[in-house]
């Protein structure tokens, strides 16, 4: 925060700085009502940004909450809480481990998602990397996050008249985000400089605090560095190839030589996909020059190496060509005592000599691998199994840990009261054991209904209110107000199909028959309605088609307004869905989705699932709490998938799906449908979360590799 906002503060609650600053806050509610206590208006305004709050607040308003004793019990209950979350103190890690809590776990990933004032994700990679850093934290895992500061980050949505996506960025300004510089002994910018072709490019450092989690981002818009280097870390995923290498290697690279000039010496390495996985090869460069051959350094490498591999779909694996890697790495192979034939070697898969892979490469350089659902796993040791030939395809060593999500930040604050009143007054310290999740059963289906109603409003004003600004700012044609949503009933069965717009996600599934959706949609006495919202990678054209046909399908009078596209899809948004919609639909291409959290976030607020048995509803589907769409496997002709799938997908929802949703009582509760609510929350709620997965992490492989490093020095 700047001085001149600081000195704003009356010394009586001046501990808003330190709170401001740090992003624990993003996920405790009583920390969030403190700041919108404030000044709401603004709070609203600011984007629930508490530095750009403070900044801007009228100096009146902080003297008066520093008199008011009703603020003052808020402050002070809310700092004592986090006092407490700072301090080492009873946490579950230090607890169970406490010879391992002065050790570090540098977990390295491309993209952060933590809350809409850091703007630095694009989706579910990120996301996830955002949750675990504050589970991380709850938990008291003894970590440090390495990722980019991207002054402008992902892109921002439009959709155009005709219906296609137009990318635009706006500048983060730097001085209103809740971070801060990392600055040397002399109070200069910390710099470390990380190798690109034949020269070396200067890489200053920011820190965002998460928790008890410190966040490392790396920013290359540094004085003395050439325009185009200044621009690498301008734009998350954006550029051609060479730019995506020059990219990583700085991650990679000069990610483990900012840790190294922070003092921080891990004991343990997690990479987040293959994206950073040129920090193996620094680690083995650092012990080769200290006088160990390449396999001896490897060998100690590996043995402290995490690699979790997300996607096994092309986008998701970037792969490079021989050349342009020898035009990056032509020198840094020589202080590794390798040749270039061995150095590519590194990154090849036995069928593709044509292509430098960065997942073989983090699979050939880490010890401790994992997919990321029980069934990805699998596919996992399948599609990597030539990298062991040797063994059979079931002893392939690449293990799973199914992602989970963050409670404490993904649940609505109402459904948390309800959870309070009915489960324990503990719930959320103890929301992994599934005992807890038993008393679910027990909550009045009346009181489950009205909570879900309420959520329902609030999305649906949430996405009228989108459309009405876009009409009323941007001008934009009436109907692509409609289009926005302005037209749908908080009274009908919604469903909703959010994530990102590519071709195996199949968005247009529901379109597959237009005149059988029609009924659905414009049935006289149970209408459904459909929100849909996601972007397209910018060089994605088969996305931004599947939005345009969408779109127009939005537009299209003969759908009733009942299909509605939501435009830039984030973090925000995405709380207002997963809290508020009846039905989330999920349809990829079968063995497609690695994992997929949206529909975990979703069930834990008493949203219904309906997919494709793919990724983690693999695991969480039981018959009982929700539904499955089966069939569409049994051909591997994709034109015969989709007709399948739909065709199942239309029979669940004719047959199952929205019959159970307006069969209601006398007093309008429809109590077979919260029977299924119930059971989704009781089954699912514990077994998805990000503590049972860093659990699962930490007991499968931090300590396997910590031991490791015991007798292994680094």
């Amino acid at each position: 925060m700047n001085n001149e906002s600081v000195s704003k503060l009356p010394r009586r609650i001046d501990g808003l700085s330190e709170l401001a600053y740090n992003l624990w806050w993003s996920w405790h509610i009583e920390a969030r009502q403190l700041f919108k206590a404030l000044d709401n208006p603004l709070w609203k305004a600011t984007g629930h940004n508490p530095v750009k709050l403070l900044q801007q607040i009228a100096p009146y308003r902080l003297v008066a909450a520093a008199q008011d004793p009703l603020f003052l019990k808020k402050y002070d209950s809310v700092m004592s809480d986090f006092k407490d979350a700072m301090s080492e103190g009873n946490t579950w890690f230090n607890t169970k481990y406490p010879h391992l809590a002065q050790h570090t776990i540098a977990y390295f990933s491309l993209e952060f998602a933590i809350h809409n004032s850091l703007p630095l994700y694009a989706g579910g990679l990120g996301v996830l990397a955002g949750d675990y850093c504050k589970e991380s934290s709850d938990l008291g895992l003894p970590m440090v996050g390495i990722g980019f500061m991207y002054p402008q980050g992902y892109f921002h949505q439009h959709i155009s008249a005709d219906g296609w996506q137009e990318e635009f960025y706006e500048q983060l300004n730097f001085g209103e985000a809740p971070i801060r510089p990392v600055l040397t002994a002399e109070g200069q910018p910390m710099t470390v400089e990380a190798p690109l072709d034949m020269r070396s490019v200067r890489v200053n450092i920011w820190q965002a605090n998460v928790g008890r989690v410190k966040l490392y981002l790396l920013d290359t818009n540094v004085e003395g560095n050439s325009p185009s280097d200044r621009e690498l870390s301008a734009r998350l995923y954006a550029g051609d190839q060479e730019m995506r290498l020059q990219q990583q290697i700085i991650i990679g690279i000069g990610g483990v030589r900012v840790l190294r000039a922070l003092g921080i010496e891990p004991v343990i390495w997690h990479a987040n996909e293959g994206y950073s996985a040129f920090m193996m090869l620094e680690r083995i460069r650092e012990l080769v020059v200290k006088g160990l051959s390449f396999p001896e350094a490897a060998d100690k490498v590996r043995a402290t190496t995490v690699f979790t591999i997300h996607s096994l779909v092309p986008g998701g694996n970037d792969t490079f060509s021989p050349d342009l890697i020898e035009r990056y790495f032509h020198r840094y192979w020589d202080s590794l005592r390798l040749g270039r034939e061995t150095f590519l070697e590194l990154g090849r898969r036995e069928s593709d000599n044509s292509a430098f892979n960065m997942t073989v490469l983090g699979l050939r350089m880490a010890d401790y691998r994992n997919g990321v659902s029980q069934l990805h796993g699998g596919l996992c040791r399948r599609t990597c199994h030539s990298l062991w030939p040797d063994a059979e395809e079931k002893e392939v060593p690449i293990g799973s840990v199914t992602n989970g999500v963050h409670v404490p930040t993904w649940v609505a604050p109402q459904t948390a009261s309800l959870y309070e009143a009915y489960l324990s007054h503990d719930w959320l310290k103890r929301h992994d054991d599934p005992t807890v999740w038993e008393k679910v059963l027990d909550i009045p289906d009346e009181g489950i209904w009205a909570t879900r109603r309420w959520l329902k409003n609030k999305l649906i004003s949430s996405v009228k209110e989108r459309a009405r600004g876009r009409w009323a700012e941007d001008h934009v044609a009436p109907e692509q107000a409609l289009a926005m949503g302005a037209l749908l009933d908080t009274e009908v069965l919604t469903i909703a199909f959010c994530r990102r717009f590519t071709a195996y996600k199949r968005a247009s599934l529901i379109l597959n028959d237009i005149g059988r959706l029609k009924k659905l949609l414009r049935n006289e006495f149970r209408p459904v309605q459909i929100i849909f919202a996601g972007k397209a990678h910018p060089d994605d054209e088969r996305g931004k088609q599947l939005i345009q046909e969408i779109y127009n399908a939005a537009k299209n009078p003969e759908f009733g307004g009942r299909i509605a596209f939501v435009e830039d899809y984030d973090m925000h948004m995405a709380r207002y869905l997963v809290h508020g919609a009846d039905v989330w639909l999920n349809t990829p291409q079968p063995l497609h989705e690695a994992s997929g959290t949206s529909g975990q976030k979703a069930a834990l607020n008493g949203v219904l699932h309906l997919s494709v048995l793919d990724g983690w509803w693999c695991e969480g589907y039981n018959g009982k709490n929700g539904w499955a769409i089966h069939g569409d496997s049994e051909t591997s002709d994709s034109a015969g998938q989709d007709k399948v799938g739909a065709e199942e997908l239309y029979r669940l929802l004719e047959d199952k799906v929205v019959p159970l949703y307006y069969d209601r009582d006398i007093n309008g509760v429809p109590h077979g449908w919260i029977q299924v609510i119930k059971e989704a929350i009781r089954s699912n709620a514990p077994l998805f979360s990000a503590r049972r997965m860093a659990k699962e992490y930490t007991e499968h492989m931090y300590l396997p590799a910590a031991q490791d490093s015991q007798t292994i020095q680094i």
